[in-house]
C-alpha cells in the first residue's frame, strides 16, 4: 500500500504555498523595479553610475558561481587560461559595463518615447545600409530576422529603428516574472516594438511571412541539442530557430548590434544579410555558422560589452568532440546528397 497517497491535500497545500510565495516575490521585484526606476530618472547619472558599478562589482565577488561562468566565457574570447589575470580583468569589466546597461534599462520607462532615437547615432554606412534593406524587404514583401547577442543594447537598437516603415517585433521569454515582462513591454510599445512570447510559434511564423522586423537574441547559453558551430575557435552551439524560420518563411537573416560609445550613445553595425537556401540540415547549419561568425565579430570588437551570464561553451572535451562529430556528419550528408 506504499504507493497510495492518503494525504493528497498536503501536496495541494504545498503547491498553493509555492505559488503564493512565488507571486509575493514577483510583486516585490516589480515594486522595487518601479521605485528604483523612478528614482534613477531623477538621479543624475554621475551619481547613479558609480553606485551601480560598485554594487555590481560586489556581486562579482559575492556570487562565485556566476563569476566562474563569466571568467570561462572571457577565457574563450581572449584565448587564455581561466586563471590568467587578463581574464579576471575582462570579467570585472563586463560587470562594470553591465551596471550601466542595467541603469539604462530601468530609466527608459520613465524617459520620453524618443529616447532610443536620441541614444542611437543615426548616420554612417551601417545606418544607411540597414534603412536600404528595410525599404527593399518592404517592396519584396519579405521579413527581416535581426539577430544579435547580449551586447551593447539591443533595446536601443530596436527602439531607434522601429519607425522605419516596417512593423517591429521582438522575441522574448515571458515565463519568469510575467508582471515585470508586461511592465517592460509597455515601455517597448511606446517605441513601436511589439514583443511576442517565444512559445507562440504560430504568431512568429505569421509575422515573418509579412514585411516586418523580428529581433532575436541568440546567445542564451550552450545547449547540447542546438546546432554545432565554431565560436572563437571552439565548438559550441547556437539555436536553429533563426535559420529554420528564415527557410520556412522566405525572410532574410541580418546580424546587427549596437555598441556603446564613450559618450554613452550607440553605434549601429549591420553585417551581411544571410539567405537560407532551404530546410536541409546542411543549409541550416551553414546559415547558423554565419550567424556565429557575425556574433564572434560583435563580441571581439567590444568584449566588455558582452553581457551573457550563462555558459556559452561545453565544459568537457568529450562534449566538444561530440559536437564536432555531429557537424562532420551533417557536412558528409550534404556531400552525399
Amino acid at each position: 500500500m506504499s504507493g497510495v497517497d492518503y494525504a493528497p491535500h498536503r501536496r495541494t497545500d504545498r503547491g498553493r504555498l509555492r505559488r503564493a510565495v512565488s507571486r509575493a516575490w514577483e510583486r516585490l521585484v516589480v515594486t522595487v523595479f518601479r521605485v528604483v526606476s523612478r528614482l534613477l530618472v531623477r538621479l543624475p547619472l554621475r551619481i547613479s553610475e558609480p553606485i551601480a558599478r560598485v554594487g555590481f562589482l560586489a556581486g562579482y565577488y559575492l556570487w562565485p558561481a556566476k563569476r566562474q561562468i563569466i571568467k570561462r566565457n572571457a577565457a574563450h574570447v581572449l584565448g587564455l587560461p581561466v586563471s590568467h589575470r587578463d581574464v579576471a580583468g575582462l570579467a570585472r569589466g563586463v560587470y562594470g559595463t553591465y551596471s550601466r546597461f542595467a541603469i539604462e534599462v530601468m530609466r527608459l520607462p520613465g524617459l520620453p518615447a524618443d529616447e532610443p532615437e536620441r541614444l542611437m547615432i543615426r548616420a554612417g554606412e551601417h545606418h544607411d545600409r540597414f534603412l536600404a534593406l528595410c525599404r527593399q524587404c518592404a517592396q519584396e514583401g519579405r521579413g527581416i530576422i535581426a539577430v544579435s547577442g547580449h551586447i551593447g543594447s539591443i533595446e536601443v537598437f530596436a527602439g531607434a529603428y522601429a519607425d522605419e516603415g516596417l512593423p517591429t517585433y521582438g522575441l522574448a521569454d515571458d515565463s519568469a516574472f510575467p508582471e515585470l515582462f508586461e511592465l517592460l513591454n509597455a515601455s517597448r510599445a511606446r517605441w513601436g516594438v511589439t514583443i511576442i512570447p517565444w512559445k507562440k510559434l504560430r504568431e512568429i511564423f505569421r509575422v515573418m511571412r509579412t514585411p516586418a522586423i523580428l529581433g532575436m537574441v541568440v546567445d542564451w547559453g550552450y545547449r547540447s541539442d542546438d546546432l554545432p558551430v565554431r565560436l572563437f575557435g571552439s565548438w559550441t552551439t547556437l539555436p536553429a530557430g533563426p535559420a529554420t524560420l528564415a527557410a520556412r518563411t522566405g525572410a532574410v537573416i541580418v546580424p546587427v548590434v549596437a555598441r556603446r560609445t564613450q559618450d554613452g550613445r550607440y553605434t549601429p553595425v549591420m553585417y551581411d544579410p544571410i539567405e537560407v537556401a532551404g530546410t536541409a540540415p546542411a543549409a541550416l547549419a551553414g546559415a547558423t555558422q554565419q550567424v556565429a561568425d557575425a556574433l564572434e565579430d560583435m563580441i571581439a570588437e567590444a568584449p566588455d560589452q558582452w553581457y551573457t551570464f550563462k555558459p556559452m561553451w561545453p565544459q568537457t572535451a568529450a562534449e566538444a568532440a561530440a559536437l564536432e562529430r555531429r557537424a562532420a556528419e551533417t557536412e558528409a550528408g550534404a556531400d552525399r546528397a
